[in-house]
């Protein structure tokens, strides 16, 4: 069994790292923090030159014609280097999700412009009040009127949702059992935003939808039908979460070892004490195992095969691994490691937010529950 990237993901994993590691400097990653907007147009436009956006989508509307397990590759760099901005949210949630289930003229008008970096996207699934990721957390409306239908409702934590120019809106379209995903203009009229102040430094938005008209023609999917859509969108937005979160802990363990071989005590690294030695090797092992079952869950989305328990398993074993190596990795580098100048904080509070987005552990073992027919 060959676990190992091929020659094109090395490459493509090192023209990432080089790239963000010249780019996304932790100085930028604080200044797009503290940014209205949360990310840098000019960087959009060169990861769009690059082709990063484009990856995973199919050459006949601009893409790279590469896979979800290429994409896979690229988001854990991203992670590695905190990147601000909003690539997962229109490319993981947004453009993946209208290749997925939009019709032909819709992929033909919205996937060019994004891969060109000309148009931004996000997806507006959870509400206020509801914290479980099933059909019954969706209780913004959608009623037809004549031409349009008209969004009425509140979404909270949606990503990017200030500066997107599309929502891919989750709505309830029947009173019991009808769900449907609206292609929304975020510039549009009855469209409120509040950017909330959040963990992650992120840009996550509180979406006030009054009485929004959408048309017919920018229904995603089957109306009526869409959860289950909504449910693939969930299991892919996990994977693409745990791919970073691999990226984030991999940097982590690195900066943890080698501050292990330059901090001295006892006039002795104290990488050379048994204790310190064993905690490495702790976090080591959890970075190898959530990386294996990230990569595993990846190249069967990537696939398309069934894959509800390794996307659950995933989730859950990465969530839960990062607590274990950021305790570690605190606890080795001390004081130092809770001081606003050293970096390792930017990787905490980004594990943080992270572990809950999609589904938290406890969320991801009742599927991996339910799957084994308990």
């Amino acid at each position: 069994m060959k676990l190992a990237l091929t020659e094109e993901q090395e490459m493509l994993r090192k023209t990432a790292r080089d790239f963000l590691a010249d780019k996304c400097s932790k100085k930028f990653v604080k200044q797009m923090e503290e940014s209205e907007t949360g990310y840098s147009r000019e960087l959009w436009q060169e990861m769009a030159e690059l082709g990063w956006i484009g990856l995973a989508f199919p050459g006949k509307y601009g893409g790279g014609d590469m896979s979800f397990l290429d994409l896979a590759v690229l988001l854990e760099e991203m992670g590695r280097a905190c990147l601000p901005g909003p690539f997962f949210s229109t490319v993981v949630l947004g453009g993946m999700s209208i290749l997925d289930i939009g019709s032909e003229q819709q992929k033909q008008e919205y996937l060019p412009k994004l891969i060109r970096g000309e148009k931004i996207f996000t997806l507006a699934l959870t509400e206020p009040g509801h914290h479980n990721y099933d059909a019954s957390s969706v209780t913004a409306k959608a009623t037809s009127d004549d031409d349009n239908y008209v969004i009425s409702g509140t979404k909270l934590f949606i990503p990017d949702a200030h500066i997107a120019d599309y929502l891919l809106c989750v709505v309830r379209t029947k009173p019991r059992s009808g769900i449907g995903i609206f292609l929304a203009d975020a510039k549009g009229p009855g469209m409120k935003y509040s950017v909330l102040k959040t963990m992650a430094g992120d840009k996550l938005c509180e979406v006030v939808f009054d009485q929004v008209p959408v048309p017919r023609a920018n229904i995603l999917g089957r109306l009526n039908q869409g959860w289950s859509a909504v449910q693939k969108i969930i299991q892919r937005a996990a994977v693409g979460k745990c791919c970073e979160m691999v990226g984030n802990l991999q940097r982590v363990l690195e900066m943890t070892v080698d501050y292990a071989k330059e901090r001295k005590q006892f006039d002795r690294p104290i990488g050379s004490f048994q204790v310190i030695q064993h905690y490495c090797a702790d976090m080591a092992t959890d970075v190898d195992s959530a990386r294996f079952s990230t990569y595993q869950a990846a190249w069967m989305l990537s696939e398309g095969l069934p894959c509800t328990k390794e996307v659950a398993v995933a989730k859950a074993w990465v969530g839960e691994a990062s607590e274990r190596v950021f305790a570690l990795a605190h606890q080795i580098h001390g004081a130092i490691g809770v001081t606003i100048e050293h970096d390792l904080h930017y990787y905490t509070r980004r594990a943080k937010a992270a572990k809950l987005a999609f589904g938290d552990a406890d969320f991801y073992r009742e599927v991996v529950a339910r799957e084994m027919g308990l």
